[in-house]
């Protein structure tokens, strides 16, 4: 039950990232990319916890830990460019 629980949240997780890669390759403007990345990376990081869920390794956990701090100062640092602010 519990594997059929994450198979479905990785294909659901598999179905945001094709929407989030569409809107990131169709834009329109450099805002609508710069969101559609920030949500590639919080799917990218579900897909790893999905990993170490399925692997039972919780080493993983901390590796989406990082990742999800330099994507969060990586998306700011963009904002705040794009601002005109840096």
């Amino acid at each position: 039950m519990v594997e059929t629980l994450i198979a479905f949240a990785a294909l659901l997780t598999g179905i945001a990232f094709l929407f989030a890669l569409l809107r990131f390759i169709k834009g329109p403007s450099t805002f609508d990319r710069v969101i559609a990345f920030d949500v590639l990376t919080v799917v990218s990081i579900t897909f790893i916890v999905l990993s170490a869920l399925i692997e039972e390794r919780g080493i993983y956990l901390d590796v989406a830990l990082v990742y999800a701090l330099l994507s969060f100062l990586g998306v700011i640092a963009i904002a705040r460019y794009l601002e005109g602010r840096f």
